[in-house]
């Protein structure tokens, strides 16, 4: 990539720009208000030699491949839980083209808001997306599709033109604190260039794909410093021209996350996010454009282009802590300052074993209720949860997994559980914190989510429900 359209937005590898060396201060959700009991997780010893650690219960399938049936992203060739990986088919594009900036890229597609090209294309039906260009033109990239004749692509996907692209030159900083979070110094590992948006729609067409771009270039691809791959990009593989009568398939694999959705454990890919704090701890590229996504606080409502997502910014931490979960958590037990690699089986470990987030979903497709089902959407609106002190002193802020089990516990005990404000890190009520991920599901690892472990207190949330 002719990188020096970007030399005012980012500096080169290993260097960070001061202006990203500021957010550091004024974006880790408010360095200053973060202190003090509240923030202070529980822990638990070590894990035994050989045996899984306990943060690792109710993950499910821990090892192996995971059976097909299991998954939500039918597109997948594999999901390789002994490595944290999911193998996504590669999709050849261009970006800038026509200009001196012009580049080779590589994207992968997850999500569509068309039902019929979702289940031709193996990818998610997320009909939401539909909605990501209410109010902000900057979040809905508009793309090209070239015509090949027959001779240049007897069989295969036609070249996609891009208006932008990551620049994944960055150096991804994640230092933690002296509680782990927030983050001492941070910075993220790609930023969108002029005009990218993951999301894209075909010129000519209405309907609007999930497509991150996750490498540019021809290679030889850096998956263990990511100058020119996403920071989750593990291995590259680019197929070559297929043999007569056959298709020869390129693929990425990306490293996956864990988290939970109606009580049961689930597997998705994080790719881009639009706040600097959050690219970083979700090892995504920074998209400013996605933080005016249709609408916070939108969920089910009319326009909205989201769903909603709940984080813990103090649940309790150790490797050998059943009840691990959180912000906290990932900076002390996730390894969250390294690159990831498949090399660093240490790295890729602590997060098999429930190093992650272990953020808990809204709606998700195999819900049995079609309006939830239906109502799933990649793009996803973070409701933040603070634990009082209270809640922490008596061990109550314990790992959940389910959506109105979290609804319940703001609505009926806000003396153990409220909303932050992201400013200055202190309570606030629950609910918004401003913060979107492009978070696209892959499956489930023990059995599918189908409903909700309770029913919410009443008007708690959105009727229907």
């Amino acid at each position: 990539m002719n990188r020096r359209i970007f030399k005012p937005l980012l500096a080169r590898k290993r260097r960070p720009t001061a202006v990203l060396a500021a957010l550091a201060i004024a974006a880790s959700l408010g360095l200053a208000g973060w202190g003090g009991a509240a923030l202070a997780g529980t822990a638990a010893p070590a894990a035994q030699a050989g045996k899984p650690p306990g943060e690792s219960k109710g993950l499910g399938q821990l090892s192996g491949l995971l059976p097909r049936d299991k998954l939500t992203l039918e597109s997948a060739i594999q999901v390789n839980l002994s490595n944290e990986t999911v193998r996504l088919p590669l999709y050849p594009g261009t970006a800038y083209a026509g200009t001196p900036h012009a580049e080779k890229v590589w994207y992968i597609l997850m999500d569509s808001s068309d039902a019929g090209a979702a289940h031709d294309l193996g990818i998610n039906y997320a009909p939401k997306l539909a909605d990501i260009g209410i109010s902000c033109p900057a979040c809905l990239q508009t793309v090209t599709l070239t015509n090949p004749t027959p001779l240049q692509n007897p069989f295969g996907p036609a070249l996609i033109s891009f208006a932008g692209a990551p620049d994944f030159s960055p150096t991804r900083i994640a230092v933690p604190g002296p509680d782990g979070f927030p983050l001492a110094k941070l910075q993220p590992g790609a930023v969108a260039g002029p005009g990218y948006s993951p999301f894209i729609k075909i010129a000519g067409s209405d309907v609007v794909y999930n497509a991150p771009i996750v490498a540019t270039g021809d290679g030889p691809f850096d998956v263990t410093h990511h100058t020119n791959t996403a920071d989750r990009a593990l291995a590259i593989h680019l197929a070559g021209p297929s043999a007569p009568g056959q298709f020869a398939e390129s693929w990425a694999d990306m490293l996956f996350v864990k988290g939970f959705d109606a009580g049961q454990p689930i597997v998705y890919l994080s790719t881009d996010a639009g706040q600097p704090l959050t690219a970083v701890l979700e090892r995504s590229t920074y998209v400013p454009a996605l933080n005016n996504a249709s609408f916070n606080g939108g969920d089910d409502f009319l326009g909205s282009a989201r769903e909603r997502l709940f984080g813990f910014i103090n649940g309790q931490t150790g490797v050998n802590n059943p009840q691990a979960q959180g912000f906290q958590h990932l900076a002390l037990d996730g390894m969250v300052g390294k690159d990831a690699s498949l090399g660093d089986t240490a790295f890729i470990n602590a997060l098999r074993f429930g190093g992650d987030l272990l953020n808990v979903f809204g709606d998700f497709p195999t819900l049995a209720d079609p309006r939830h089902a239906d109502a799933y959407s990649p793009l996803w609106d973070a409701q933040l949860g603070l634990w009082t002190p209270k809640a922490v002193k008596e061990g109550l802020n314990k790992r959940q997994i389910d959506e109105n089990v979290v609804f319940n516990l703001a609505d009926l005990r806000p003396d153990l559980l409220t909303g932050v404000d992201p400013g200055t890190g202190q309570p606030q009520p629950y609910g918004s914190a401003g913060v979107d991920i492009n978070c696209a599901v892959i499956g489930y690892t023990a059995k599918a989510p189908t409903a909700n472990l309770v029913p919410p207190a009443p008007n708690s949330q959105f009727p229907p429900r």
